[in-house]
């Protein structure tokens, strides 16, 4: 199969291209970025520069291309954590998610791809009510007025993708790389809040790359929560993963303190429900290798 992966250069599309090619489909794989063509190549992918944002670009990257499938991975999250703002901070991404979205989906309807898969995102967006895990089919948050944008973009990429008959894959908060999270954690930065009740869903990176070569063959419309066996609440998580890195253990911050710093936003932290992974391990026959956190952190980070 010939396949185009927008965004390749990102935390998924570096570790997607080499299983791709593991699975003898050929890759093309795009960055906004020249510089990182040298690495795409490396990855096993035939490198283009785009700037997902141009719609005449876009259409000449497909053209060119002719894939059977078009894999969506582009955001500007490097360095982004969760903030008061959450719409300032992830204004770009919020437009990769709408415009960008829109623009490669028009793309694909002018030149017959027939498969679409887009990258979505699953913690912090169920409804905050009922049990702790959710599924694909329950209903989404009511997000504070600082994160409405963010919410809408979200769900914009998710209603587009599937109005088309295309995949949309709910991840889960990353890990496998040093990212912004792990190295606000080594530096004790990343503080326990209230009771650390909220409920987080990880995958490990390697794990989000082989559901979503799996996702080639599923039939659209569909959304996959994909996540690890174990959501889990940050009381757990947290602790474990600074002991892991060999860190001090995090902060202890009450709860009106977070609120002072954080505001409404706080809620989307601390009353989180997280995701279930079930449907994506049923219908896509996807078998984890980090199953859970509590195994993928240590493999990651361990000393």
């Amino acid at each position: 199969m010939r396949v185009l992966v927008v965004g390749a250069s990102g935390a998924i599309g570096r570790r997607l291209i080499p299983q791709l090619a593991e699975r003898g489909h050929q890759v093309t794989g795009t960055s906004r970025s020249a510089a990182k063509t040298g690495q795409l190549r490396a990855l096993g992918a035939e490198p283009a520069v785009l700037d997902v944002l141009d719609a005449g670009a876009v259409r000449a990257t497909v053209a060119a291309a002719r894939p059977d499938a078009i894999i969506y991975q582009a955001t500007a999250l490097t360095g982004r954590g969760l903030s008061r703002n959450m719409d300032r901070a992830f204004a770009p991404t919020n437009r990769l998610r709408t415009t960008g979205t829109d623009i490669l989906l028009a793309a694909a309807r002018q030149e017959g791809v027939p498969r679409f898969i887009a990258q979505s995102f699953a913690p912090f967006r169920y409804a905050r009510t009922g049990g702790p895990v959710k599924d694909e089919n329950d209903p989404l948050a009511d997000p504070p007025r600082s994160a409405r944008l963010s919410f809408g973009a979200m769900a914009h990429n998710d209603e587009a993708v599937t109005a088309a008959g295309g995949v949309a894959l709910r991840y889960g908060g990353f890990y496998g790389d040093e990212d912004t999270m792990v190295r606000a954690v080594r530096k004790r930065q990343f503080p326990l809040i209230g009771d650390g009740g909220g409920i987080m869903s990880f995958i490990h990176v390697d794990d989000a790359a082989a559901a979503t070569v799996l996702a080639l063959d599923a039939d659209g419309p569909a959304i996959y929560n994909i996540t690890d066996d174990e959501p889990a609440p940050m009381r757990d998580w947290l602790p474990a993963l600074a002991a892991v890195m060999g860190a001090k253990p995090p902060f202890h911050v009450p709860a009106w303190v977070g609120r002072l710093v954080m505001g409404k936003t706080l809620t989307m932290i601390t009353e989180a429900r997280g995701a279930s992974n079930a449907k994506a391990k049923k219908e896509l026959g996807w078998t984890l290798r980090y199953p859970s956190w509590r195994v993928g952190f240590p493999a990651s980070y361990g000393r």
